[in-house]
């Protein structure tokens, strides 16, 4: 008996086919990258690309708050494995915010897109949101080159410049708020009486909130200056107070004395102010594709250094169980000390039980096989469910339990609340509560027509000639939400004709926590 169990213990455990593959002498043959897109293998924990700006923190690296400082018992108050037991402690470090999130997906079915293409309606850019999550599905042909050979990434550019170009011309809120820097200096900013009185007001770029800065600037500014502040401050370019003086370094320099006016305008740091304007409002984040699969994500400038432990993970369920023509990329970030994942999936298609069958295995292995490596020792999530507030889009691909014809004639009354009845994802979410793939999760109400499968630049739903062929209606792209503090605010789609489906977006305003060193008692520093 004893020698039994040696042997069980001796006993290598069963390896999968892709463990018994990785040994195998036809692999050697094949290009690594290769190898590494069929099997899903990510040779870096940050695998993704995204804006460089070398003034602001990389996001990609690992952060440590600065309450990891702190000469306390409670530290794991900020990580999810102690967090239950230290909700007072948590309370009075943290402050509550809200950022508004735009959620988007989008099968574009392989097509390229003209460089003038229209997506502000799509994105909702009238009501600007922090954060934009943008996920495609066929992004690219699933044909049995791209499934197999290398990755096509020729469409990316195109549609990153398309997405650039309508974030960055959004126009910034302004709020009417006048904030003051220094409102207890009786000098500040005052007039010197000799001079014209010239009050101009600057947007200043600051955490998540626009600080506008009013000055009264007079006396001795150099010429260079003028140039540097012409271009937004036009009530300068006709003053005599910029004509025959001294440059403005002789007055913080030298041995006049330095007036007010001129320390305030020293003050406004105005190669940086003239820098901010010249940047980009969104920035991108991360950028990460799967063959047909590909998520992208921006955020407004001034949120970006508060985004830290980006990981992304990728999961194929196509071809053989594990190549990336179907599956999913999830991409985990802390947003000041809250926990997000955002997931973008393409499911299996088709109508039949067995198709059902196989998207509900997909979720499965999505779930399973999920992972955010980090070599930090900061206790992040690894998993999708171990997150606080969780984002998932796509073509999901689930159908309507009906006909075509009981289908299409629903949709002529626009009869949503009897199709949602007949929905697979709703029939399923009842079932689900037993402990299904969505057990928990929350959509918006889908008050839109389906939105799959139209013919090519036309309103008309594909099948309508039997001889052609047919796809019965479905909403197969899907918006979900998990988690607390999360506010639905809109869920709709937008009428661009690019592909067989019509895109979808949904907006919501979700609660972060974030440090508050205001909170942190002087006793708790070093």
């Amino acid at each position: 008996m004893n020698n039994h169990h040696q042997r069980s213990r001796n006993r290598s455990p069963e390896r999968n086919w892709v463990e018994k593959c990785w040994d195998c002498t036809c692999l050697e043959l094949l290009s690594p990258r290769v190898v590494h897109k069929w099997l899903n293998i990510s040779t870096e924990s940050s695998d993704y690309s995204a804006d460089s700006d070398d003034s602001i923190h990389d996001s990609s690296r690992t952060f440590f708050p600065l309450v990891s400082v702190l000469r306390i018992d409670n530290l794991g108050a900020f990580t999810r494995s102690r967090r239950r037991k230290s909700e007072t402690f948590r309370a009075q470090l943290t402050d509550s915010k809200e950022l508004r999130v735009s959620a988007n997906t989008w099968n574009v079915g392989g097509e390229l897109p003209p460089e003038d293409l229209d997506i502000s309606d799509w994105l909702d850019t009238d009501y600007p949101a922090d954060i934009y999550v943008i996920g495609f599905q066929e992004i690219i042909p699933l044909n049995a080159g791209n499934i197999f050979g290398s990755e096509d990434n020729r469409p990316i550019p195109i549609w990153e410049s398309i997405i650039r170009e309508t974030l960055n011309n959004i126009k910034p809120v302004k709020p009417k708020i006048k904030c003051y820097s220094d409102p207890s200096s009786p000098s500040r900013c005052k007039s010197s009486g000799y001079a014209p009185n010239i009050e101009h007001e600057i947007v200043l770029e600051s955490d998540g909130e626009t600080v506008v800065e009013t000055c009264t600037f007079n006396d001795s500014v150099t010429r260079d200056s003028k140039e540097i502040l012409e271009e937004f401050v036009d009530p300068f370019n006709n003053s005599k107070s910029f004509k025959d003086y001294h440059p403005l370094e002789t007055y913080l320099n030298g041995d006049n004395k330095v007036k007010p006016e001129v320390n305030c305008l020293a003050k406004l740091d105005i190669n940086s102010i003239m820098y901010q304007k010249r940047k980009p409002q969104y920035v991108r984040i991360v950028s990460k594709q799967m063959v047909g699969v590909f998520i992208t994500i921006w955020v407004h400038r001034s949120l970006r250094k508060h985004i830290h432990n980006v990981h992304v993970s990728a999961v194929g369920v196509g071809v053989m169980g594990y190549l990336g023509n179907k599956g999913s990329i999830s991409v985990s970030m802390s947003i000041y000390q809250t926990n997000f994942c955002f997931i973008c999936t393409h499911l299996t298609s088709g109508e039949r039980d067995i198709d059902i069958a196989k998207r509900n295995a997909d979720v499965d292995e999505i779930y399973k096989r999920t992972r955010f490596s980090s070599m930090s020792k900061v206790a992040i999530p690894r998993s999708i469910k171990d997150h606080e507030r969780i984002i998932w889009l796509g073509d999901l691909n689930y159908r309507f339990d009906l006909s075509y014809e009981e289908t299409c004639d629903l949709i002529s009354k626009n009869a949503w609340s009897e199709l949602l009845e007949s929905d697979q994802v709703i029939t399923l979410n009842m079932q689900l509560r037993k402990g299904g793939a969505f057990d928990g999760w929350t959509e918006g109400s889908l008050n839109f027509p389906p939105t799959y499968k139209y013919e090519p630049n036309s309103d008309t739903y594909y099948g309508e000639d039997p001889k052609v062929g047919r796809r019965t209606p479905a909403w197969c792209d899907r918006i979900l939400s998990y988690g607390k503090g999360m506010r639905q605010l809109s869920y709709k789609r937008a009428e661009i004709r690019l592909s067989d489906h019509r895109p979808v977006s949904a907006s919501y305003m979700i609660e972060v926590e974030a440090f508050s060193l205001k909170k942190v008692h002087p006793a708790m520093l070093l």
